[in-house]
C-alpha cells in the first residue's frame, strides 16, 4: 500500500505544473521614448538618481539596442522574445491603428504561468491580444503619475502573497502628451525639477532653435519624473522584502520623440539604455555586450527556470540569449551584432526596414524606398517639425531635411568614423571597387537575410516579386 501510495503521489506530481525551486521575481520597468538622456550614460544635464543608483548596484550595458523604434512592436518584441515581423505587432495595439500580435504566439504571461507565476502590469502596456499576453492583473493608472504607480506596486506585491511574480511596470514618461510633455499635471507631492532652456545639450539630430530648446528641457523635465516613478516603484519592493530574489531590468521602447530618432532605425531611435540587478550579483558594472530586446525574454525565463513550451509545428525557437551569463563581464566576445525591423508605427505610417548592425558598421534595407519616409502624429504636430516646415529648413542639424525623407534602397554606414550615419558609403559608386569594402558590404547584407530567412520575415516575398 505504502509503495502504491507512493506511486500515486509522484505521478500526481508530475502532472502539475513546474514550479521554480525558489522564489525568482521579475520586476521590469519600460520608460516610454527615452534614449540615453539618463545620468549613468553621460548625460550631465539629466538628472535621474534613482536610475543612476539602479546601475550603481547592477549592470548597465553601453550597447543595447530595441529591435524597433516603436512603442507597441518594441513592448512585444520585449515580452515575446520575438522581432516584430515575427510576432505580429506590426504598429500600434490602440484606437483606430488596432495591430495585434499573432494568436499563436504565447507573452511572458503566457509563458510563466505553469510555472506558478503570477503576473501583473500597471498603467502602459499597449500590445493585444489579451490571449497572448494574459496578465493575472492589470493595473490601470496615470502613467505620469508616480504616486498612483507605486500605490498600484504596493497592492499588487501585497495581493502576490507566497507565489513567485512577473510585474511589468510601464510608465508614460517621457512620451508627448500632444502639445507638450503633461509637465503640468504633476502631482503635489512629485518633485518639480525644471531646466535651463538654454544649457540642455541639442542631438545632432536636430536644429538648435528655440522651439527645439524649449521642447528638450521640457522633455528633460519628464524624464526626471519618470526617475522618481522608478525609485517609488523600487522602494516598495524593498519594503516588501523582495529586493534580495527579484531580477530588475530597466529599460526603454524607444528613442525620443523627436524628428530623426523615435520611429527610425538608426542608432538615435534603437540605441537605449538597460540595466539589469540580479540579486547578489557583482555591483557597478559597465558591460560592452550588444544586447537586444529580443534578449529580454530569454533572460527573464533563465532567471525562472523556465523552458516555453513550443507552439504548433512550426513555431519558432527564440533567436534571442540570456544575458545573465554576461552581466559581472565588462568586455564579452560574441555578442557583437543586433537585428532591427521596422513596418508602420501608425497605421498610416508604412515603411519597412530591416537592419543589421556589428560594432563596426551598420546596413539598413529601406523595403519600400520609394516612398517618403512618414512622421509619427505627435511629430509631426511638434513645435520641432514645424519649425522645420515653416523655415523650410535644408538641414535637421547635421542630417539634410530631403535625405531624411527620401531614403535609397540599402544604407550602409561606418560607425566608428561616422557615429551620426549622415554618410551613406554605399552613396558612392567607387566604394564598392575597393575588394575589402565589397566584401565587407556583401556580409552585412548576408547577415541581415539569414536572420530575415531565419525569423521567417513575411516581407521576403519583395524579393520575389521585384
Amino acid at each position: 500500500m505504502l509503495r502504491y501510495l507512493l506511486s500515486l503521489a509522484l505521478t500526481f506530481a508530475l502532472a502539475l505544473p513546474a514550479v521554480a525551486a525558489e522564489k525568482k521575481n521579475v520586476l521590469l520597468l519600460v520608460a516610454d521614448d527615452l534614449g540615453l538622456m539618463v545620468g549613468c550614460y553621460g548625460d550631465t544635464v539629466a538628472k535621474t538618481p534613482n536610475i543612476d543608483t539602479l546601475a550603481k548596484t547592477g549592470t548597465r550595458f553601453s550597447h543595447a539596442f530595441a529591435s524597433v523604434a516603436s512603442c507597441s512592436p518594441s513592448r512585444a518584441t520585449l515580452l515575446t522574445g520575438m522581432p516584430t515581423h515575427q510576432n505580429g505587432q506590426y504598429g500600434l495595439a490602440h484606437a483606430t491603428h488596432n495591430a495585434h500580435s499573432f494568436r499563436n504566439v504565447r507573452g511572458l504571461p503566457a509563458l510563466l504561468a505553469p510555472a506558478g507565476y503570477k503576473s501583473g502590469v500597471i498603467a502602459k502596456l499597449h500590445v493585444q491580444p489579451k490571449e497572448v499576453y494574459p496578465f493575472d492583473m492589470e493595473l490601470p493608472g496615470n502613467g505620469r503619475n508616480p504616486i498612483q504607480i507605486a500605490g498600484q506596486a504596493k497592492k499588487f506585491l501585497a495581493e502576490t502573497g507566497d507565489k513567485p511574480f512577473f510585474l511589468l511596470v510601464g510608465f508614460t514618461d517621457p512620451h508627448r502628451a500632444g502639445k507638450g510633455f503633461a509637465n503640468e499635471k504633476t502631482p503635489e507631492a512629485v518633485p518639480v525639477v525644471k531646466f535651463d532652456a538654454s544649457k540642455v545639450p541639442v542631438p545632432y539630430h536636430l536644429p538648435d532653435t528655440p522651439e527645439v530648446r524649449a521642447e528638450l528641457a521640457e522633455y528633460y523635465q519628464s524624464v526626471a519624473r519618470l526617475d522618481h516613478g522608478v525609485g517609488m516603484v523600487l522602494k516598495e519592493l524593498e519594503n516588501a522584502k523582495q529586493m534580495d530574489n527579484t531580477l530588475v531590468i530597466f529599460l526603454s521602447d524607444n528613442g525620443i520623440p523627436f524628428p530623426g530618432a523615435k520611429t527610425t532605425l538608426y542608432d538615435s531611435g534603437i540605441h537605449l539604455p538597460l540595466i539589469i540587478r540580479k540579486p547578489g550579483q557583482k555591483a557597478g558594472v559597465v558591460c560592452n555586450a550588444m544586447a537586444s530586446w529580443t534578449d529580454i525574454t530569454p533572460t527573464i525565463l533563465d532567471w525562472c527556470g523556465v523552458k516555453p513550451a513550443p507552439v504548433g509545428k512550426k513555431a519558432a525557437p527564440l533567436l534571442g540569449r540570456s544575458l545573465l551569463p554576461v552581466l559581472e563581464k565588462e568586455k564579452v566576445d560574441g555578442w557583437d551584432m543586433v537585428f532591427a525591423s521596422h513596418q508602420f508605427h501608425e497605421i498610416t505610417m508604412y515603411y519597412p526596414v530591416r537592419v543589421v548592425r556589428s560594432r563596426t558598421h551598420k546596413y539598413i534595407l529601406n523595403l519600400a524606398h520609394g516612398l517618403e519616409y512618414p512622421h509619427a502624429s505627435d511629430l509631426w504636430g511638434s513645435d520641432t517639425w514645424q519649425g522645420i516646415l515653416k523655415r523650410k529648413d535644408t538641414m535637421m542639424g547635421k542630417r539634410e531635411v530631403k535625405a531624411f525623407l527620401k531614403r535609397p534602397k540599402e544604407e550602409l554606414y561606418d560607425l566608428e568614423k561616422d557615429p551620426n550615419e549622415l554618410t551613406n558609403l554605399l552613396a558612392n559608386p567607387k566604394w564598392r571597387d575597393d575588394p575589402g569594402n565589397e566584401v565587407l558590404y556583401a556580409v552585412h547584407k548576408n547577415w541581415l537575410a539569414d536572420w530575415r530567412t531565419k525569423t521567417n520575415d513575411p516581407w521576403l516575398i519583395k524579393d520575389q516579386h521585384e
